[in-house]
Parts: C-alpha cells; sequence; structure tokens
C-alpha cells in the first residue's frame, strides 16, 4: 500500500493517492518487461503525488508493489457491485499473472481529487466510502490482515486495545483523553481505512475508489478516520461530525489510530520534528470535547 501525505505538514496517514494529473518522463522506469506482459504500447507516464513510483500507461496504472493485498482485491473484484462509486480494480497479465518482476497494474479511472477546502466535498468522500462498504459488507475476513506489521496494522491494533504501544509523555496524555470518548461502533467487516485522499471526483460519473486499504473494522471507524484527517490537517472543526453522521466516539477512535501511527514514526525517527503534528491532535481532540 502506498501512504503519502496531503497535508501541509507529514501526516500520520501517509496517504496512498496517485490518481491524479501525469508527467512525461522516460519510459525507461517501468522495465520493458512489465510493459510487454500488461499489453502497453504507450509510454509510462510518471504519477504526480503518492511515493513517486506509480506510472500510467494507457488504461493502466503501474506500480512495484503489491502483494497478497493485490492479490486479494483481485479475487474479491468480480463479487463488488458497483453501485454509486467505481473501483480501481486490478489487471492480470495474461491468465491469472497478477504480478509480473515485481509489478502490479490497475485499471486507470477517471477524476481527480476533490477540494477538501470545500466543506461539501466531506460529505462526498463519506458518501462514496458508504456506498462502497455496502457493497464490499458480505466479503470474509481475508488472511492476510492477521499477517501486517506495518505501522499502521500495529496502530490500529492499539487503537482497538489489541496490544500496547511505549508512547511519549505528551502522545499518552492526548490518548488519555481520547479514550474518555470511546463507545462500540458496531460489528466489523471489510473497511477501507484511508478514504480520505483516496477519493476521486468526475463530473457526470460516480465518485472513485483508488488503493484500497483493508481493516477488519467497524464501518463507522472508517467514517471516523475521514473526520479525523478533516480535523487535523484540513482546518475543518466539529460542526462536520454531525453534518456527515459521523460520532464523536468513531472521531475519537479514528484519532487513536492516527496518534499511534505518529507515535510509531516519530520512535522510529528520533530526529523528526512532531511538535505540529501534536499540535493539531491536540486541536481536534479539544474539538471533540477531550
Amino acid at each position: 500500500m502506498r501512504h503519502t501525505s496531503g497535508a501541509q505538514v507529514p501526516s500520520p496517514a501517509l496517504r496512498h493517492s496517485g490518481h491524479v494529473t501525469p508527467s512525461t518522463v522516460p519510459p525507461s522506469a517501468v522495465p520493458t518487461s512489465v510493459l510487454l506482459a500488461f499489453g502497453v504500447d504507450d509510454a509510462p507516464r510518471l504519477l504526480a503525488g503518492g511515493q513517486g513510483t506509480s506510472w500510467v500507461a494507457g488504461d493502466l496504472v503501474l506500480k512495484p508493489g503489491g502483494g497478497p493485498l493485490h492479490e486479494w482485491l483481485a479475487a474479491v473484484a468480480p463479487s463488488i457491485t458497483q453501485s454509486g462509486f467505481r473501483l480501481a480494480v486490478p489487471v492480470a497479465a495474461g491468465a491469472n499473472a497478477w504480478s509480473v518482476d515485481g509489478w502490479t497494474a490497475t485499471r486507470w479511472v477517471e477524476g481527480r481529487a476533490p477540494d477538501l477546502s470545500d466543506a461539501a466535498a466531506w460529505g462526498t468522500v463519506i458518501a462514496a466510502g458508504r456506498a462502497f462498504h455496502q457493497a464490499i459488507a458480505h466479503l470474509p475476513r481475508p488472511e492476510l490482515l492477521r499477517a501486517r506489521t506495518d505501522w499502521w496494522a500495529v496502530a490500529d491494533q492499539a487503537a482497538w486495545g489489541e496490544r500496547e504501544l511505549r508512547l511519549s509523555p505528551e502522545i499518552a496524555s492526548i490518548a488519555r483523553r481520547l479514550e474518555t470518548l470511546l463507545r462500540p461502533l458496531g460489528e466489523p467487516q471489510i473497511v477501507h481505512g484511508d478514504l480520505t485522499h483516496n477519493v476521486l471526483v468526475h463530473p457526470g460519473l460516480p465518485p472513485a475508489i483508488i488503493d484500497v486499504s483493508p481493516y477488519w473494522r467497524p464501518v463507522a471507524y472508517a467514517e471516523g478516520v475521514v473526520v479525523a484527517d478533516a480535523l487535523c490537517w484540513h482546518a475543518a472543526d466539529a460542526s462536520m461530525l454531525d453534518r456527515l453522521g459521523v460520532s464523536i466516539a468513531a472521531a475519537a477512535r479514528a484519532l487513536l489510530f492516527r496518534l499511534f501511527t505518529t507515535s510509531q514514526r516519530l520512535e522510529s525517527h528520533p530526529d523528526a520534528a512532531g511538535g505540529e503534528e501534536l499540535r493539531r491532535y491536540e486541536h481536534a481532540t479539544l474539538a471533540l470535547g477531550a
């Protein structure tokens, strides 16, 4: 999964955006063997944003990596009815060859990132997520989730009390306040845990869902992540919770997830400056009433 920041300061989400206007670059960056295997004739162009490793060629987006997540999405995609949203689905090279020399492909979907300075755009993101989550509610929990040990998986487990993290005094203080707001959020299912910068809009078309980041959690949690991102990184205020129908408890749980992701990054990079990020978490926590 690609995780990059769309914020003005380094975001703990390190989200996976990337379907944006491409710029032309030398085609040698994508191996010729990969282009041939996926039947691509057009010269690939680097996509701006993301980790700078995704390329568009023809109607495909090519990027290194993918692994079990890509194969899982490829397996379940045929069972997902795209109603109220479009989905960037994996594309095989030949007979179910989902990876070629370490590269994978998904179908290019038309669209651009919504203008998140417009309050209405957050409603679009939430609505797209709700349509997507309704369409995938039948999916069983994939085994690949149990094997994850990356920052985001660890932070998610910690946010749900399934493991403990070593926290700085500043982060522990914010976490304790958020924990006072927690309430049950409903039954778990597969959710996209990083919707904020992974929904694209296009006139006349349903919103597109890209770069699925799966978690086995309540739908409310995934919506809480969107609100947490808005409060921390996009200068939103708490009135959006009522407007979007997202509970304080969902936003608090999601803020813990983002906070614990930041905690791990700061612990891994002791020289990183985290003051601005922690001030944003403090602001968001206060906005929720803790």
